[in-house]
């Protein structure tokens, strides 16, 4: 068993075939889906999906891309929506100092305000940082000061330092196809050195398709090449990976139901 922990099934790229999509999910052995909310305001196409299907859940939040146009969104609101039995997780929010397309000071208000929400819910809060290192340590230190939360790095591509000071807080690393790329032998260095109790994979689809779909449309079927390649980055087996990313999955996304234990 498999979980993509962060898809974006609500994306126009899907919308054509999603149901094949998530059938595709499954026959790949990937159980479970989270398809990751980028504005409060669209949550409502998000909850859609993940009513939809029974392998799909949803968190909700607001990209940094897009937090100039929700600052208005409160801790407050991004609790009450969360109440909902698909939601099981905040964000994602963060820092993206790459495309600068909101400003920084609203992706800084954004992110803490979801920090806010993950630790009153106790759901793990989806942090998105690029190019963003040394601002987003220190706002994950300075916040988890005034009371823990947690929370996962997701589409891990940052530097090592951020890698150890998320573990450090208790945070959870998540690696996507960029960790398949030929060019991505640091990044796979990082992966090594990461506690096997605190990896996840994901897709991050319909973006950043694994070897071999390289520049194609990516899906969370992908998602096994990832977790084989991660696999033997740190030297364990395709079976042992998929029951170590599927075991923390669970550990950190407290909220969701297990389908391998239903029943039992």
């Amino acid at each position: 068993m498999l979980v993509d922990s962060h898809c974006h099934l609500d994306f126009p790229d899907f919308a054509e075939e999603r149901a094949a999509v998530v059938a595709r999910a499954k026959a790949a052995g990937v159980s479970l889906m989270v398809t990751i909310s980028t504005r409060v305001r669209k949550f409502p196409q998000i909850l859609e999906i993940a009513e939809t299907f029974d392998e799909v859940f949803c968190s909700v939040g607001t990209h940094p891309h897009n937090a100039g146009e929700e600052l208005d969104i409160t801790a407050e609101k991004l609790v009450e929506l969360a109440k909902h039995p698909k939601v099981v997780a905040i964000g994602e929010a963060g820092l993206d100092y790459h495309y600068d397309y909101a400003p920084r000071e609203a992706q800084v208000q954004g992110f803490r305000t979801h920090i806010a929400a993950a630790r009153q819910t106790g759901l793990p809060l989806v942090i998105h940082a690029r190019s963003a290192d040394d601002d987003v340590a220190m706002i994950l230190e300075d916040e988890t000061g005034k009371g823990a939360f947690p929370f996962i790095l997701h589409c891990f591509s940052s530097g090592r330092r951020l890698a150890e000071v998320g573990v450090a807080l208790g945070g959870y690393i998540s690696f996507s196809g960029i960790v398949t790329f030929k060019n991505s032998a640091e990044l796979r260095e990082i992966a090594a050195g990461v506690p096997h109790d605190r990896l996840l994979v994901e897709t991050d689809a319909p973006y950043l398709a694994p070897v071999p779909h390289r520049g194609k449309r990516n899906e969370p079927a992908f998602v096994a090449h990832t977790a084989k390649v991660l696999a033997e980055t740190i030297g364990v087996t395709d079976d042992e990976i998929a029951a170590l990313t599927t075991e923390n999955f669970f550990r950190l996304f407290k909220k969701m139901p297990r389908p391998d234990r239903q029943g039992g």
